[in-house]
């Protein structure tokens, strides 16, 4: 597929919806006040290492186990949709601290995964990849890491600039557009199953 401007945003719109760093990143901000800045940053580069290598690997390898199984594109596909929109319309329905919950302890788990690449985002992934080819959604997946480091880094100054409501309100937006694209997925795969008859 031919690499433009326009193919790139297609591929790292909905990665960066999936991803919701904006949302995550008030979560972020509570699980980490009470670090020192040393530790934040070991923390944060602990985090990112491990959402990007299990990223990288569920792209390389996710087709791979797809056949493995006997599953198409098509199936994964609705499969993925179903699950992205049912985890969007609980994202909706409830607060960020109940969707993201981090448990006790921070560092790969959960801070890595799923706060940063969860389920919603790892689906996107390989779905990305079938539509827009390995390149188009490396490049997105580094520009929204790019960015998941500026906003964590910078995670205290934003949410107090924006507030918790502005917070809360972008993580429901971002909830909402995943849904669509949910339904886009399913709505594709299905028509797909129905062609190949």
């Amino acid at each position: 597929m031919e690499i433009s401007f326009d193919v790139f945003l297609l591929a790292f719109i909905p990665l960066f919806v999936a991803v919701d760093i904006i949302g995550t990143a008030p979560v972020y901000v509570g699980y980490t006040h009470d670090l020192s800045s040393h530790q934040r940053k070991q923390l944060l580069i602990q985090a990112l290492l491990t959402a990007f290598i299990v990223a990288v690997v569920f792209l390389i390898s996710g087709k791979a186990i797809l056949r493995f199984l006997g599953i198409t594109i098509n199936d994964f596909r609705i499969a993925g949709g179903l699950i992205l929109l049912v985890l969007s319309v609980h994202d909706i329905l409830s607060s960020s601290e109940e969707r993201r919950s981090p448990g006790e302890h921070i560092g790969i788990v959960p801070l890595g995964i799923p706060l940063i690449m969860g389920p919603a985002a790892l689906a996107t992934i390989l779905i990305l990849a079938d539509n827009y080819g390995y390149v188009i959604t490396v490049l997105s997946l580094t520009a929204n890491f790019i960015i998941i480091l500026t906003v964590l880094i910078n995670a205290k100054w934003i949410t107090q600039a924006i507030g918790k409501g502005g917070s809360k309100a972008f993580a429901k937006i971002a909830s909402l557009l995943l849904a669509a694209y949910a339904i886009m997925m399913i709505r594709e795969g299905i028509t797909q199953v129905i062609a190949g008859m």
